[in-house]
């Protein structure tokens, strides 16, 4: 089925924020992490952007394969503001185009294509040199919906007691449980 934006998704062009502040991929809270920003687009599509630092280079003065892969998978998950569920990657193919030197802002866009039952298909490309520059990186994904519990059953329990103290945390999955 085409996917369907929730009717209570971030605007278009609003910041999405982090999920979670120790999110490698979002967090602000995370030393070395990629401190992603993602934007809702119109539809369900979202654009996203983060500066390579040194700490992420694999070759000397480029960015290793597998913090481009998470920029992919972080900007992927983020798709799931806008249809206002809660999902974890089932699958994410990536295609490594060319190299993305460290100090590059890499422009990220990705969308939902398709929506079966708990499946959530989707694509994005990672751009340099500004969001209409040549593709670096490409990736397609399936996500699978869950529920809340699926964190609190596999998640170290003390990082889950910790995110159910801090209210913005208990705030951003309480707007995840409208839809049942």
């Amino acid at each position: 089925m085409p996917p369907v934006r929730h009717p209570d998704a971030p605007a278009p062009g609003e910041l999405l924020g982090a999920h979670y502040g120790q999110c490698f991929g979002c967090g602000d809270e995370q030393p070395h992490g990629l401190h992603l920003q993602a934007r809702a687009g119109e539809g369900v599509s979202i654009t996203a952007e983060f500066t390579v630092q040194p700490a992420h280079q694999g070759a000397p003065g480029l960015a290793h394969g597998g913090v481009l892969a998470t920029a992919l998978d972080e900007t992927l998950g983020s798709l799931n503001w806008l249809l206002r569920t809660i999902a974890v990657t089932g699958r994410l193919e990536t295609d490594f185009v060319r190299p993305v030197p460290v100090g590059t802002v890499l422009h990220l866009q990705a969308e939902v294509t398709a929506v079966a039952g708990r499946k959530i298909y989707c694509t994005a490309t990672g751009r340099i040199g500004g969001p209409d520059g040549p593709v670096a990186v490409r990736a397609d994904a399936l996500f699978i919906e869950v529920k809340v519990d699926h964190f609190v059953d596999h998640g170290r329990q003390e990082e889950i007691q910790a995110a159910m103290r801090d209210p913005d945390q208990v705030r951003r999955t309480r707007a995840f449980e409208v839809n049942p």
